[in-house]
């Protein structure tokens, strides 16, 4: 079973904090979500809960603070998914607890540019032995993050674990807090991949120039993970 980012807890507090910092992002990320799919959001949220929660966890109760009565835990994360991700635009409330991905109105545009972008990438610029598989990683921080919008995401490479590339990152004094993996992508030729996603993101003007460290971009997990399916399409 996974361990949450957020101590757990059977509070309001909690429900809230893990529906908006993990669950809703970890299901903006899945295939049936990106692909466009409508999809029964409750059912996708029961699969977090079951990553993260025994059932014994989600089944406990808290008093509701302005009303008689207590709230099952698994079913208050569930009421806060589904209205951030229709508060925020992220997904689209289709009733009956149906949502799907918002239209990309722009579409053709976005892939007329991550084209020209991915080709002005050159390849003979890159070494030969950087020339392998590995994976490509996305990690941010918690107060830093927002659900549905644009925020400060690092992009980088690895061959080896992500966990621990990450967690070699932030080492140091100047880290106020433990970072969040938001995805990790196996592709190959990793060198390349990441070159291309930065001019990808370069592109549409997503770099954070002047942040403390490299590889930094304002845009989001799902956004990610439509460039480098996109790449390696």
């Amino acid at each position: 079973m996974a361990t949450s980012q957020t101590p757990f807890e059977p509070t309001s507090s909690w429900s809230y904090k893990f529906a908006r910092y993990e669950a809703l992002p970890e299901i903006l990320l899945m295939p049936e979500v990106t692909s466009g799919q409508v999809v029964l959001l409750r059912d996708l949220t029961a699969k977090v809960l079951d990553k993260y929660l025994s059932v014994d966890e989600q089944n406990l109760t808290y008093k509701q603070a302005k009303a008689d009565g207590e709230v099952k835990l698994k079913s208050a994360v569930k009421f806060f998914v589904a209205y951030m991700a229709a508060d925020t635009g992220a997904l689209v409330n289709l009733g009956k607890g149906k949502f799907q991905r918002p239209p990309d109105a722009d579409a053709a545009h976005v892939a007329e540019v991550e084209a020209a972008a991915i080709d002005a990438v050159e390849p003979e610029g890159l070494d030969e032995g950087d020339d392998l598989s590995g994976w490509i990683y996305a990690f941010s921080f918690p107060t830093i993050q927002r659900v549905g919008a644009p925020y400060p995401i690092k992009i980088g490479k690895t061959a080896n674990s992500v966990e621990d590339r990450v967690t070699n990152q932030c080492k140091g004094s100047a880290v106020f807090e433990a970072p969040v993996i938001l995805g990790s992508w196996k592709v190959k030729r990793v060198s390349h991949a990441e070159s291309a996603i930065h001019s990808v993101l370069k592109a549409k003007g997503k770099w954070r120039e002047k942040a403390p460290g490299v590889e930094w971009f304002d845009t989001t997990p799902v956004e990610v993970a439509d460039i480098i399916a996109f790449i390696a399409s």
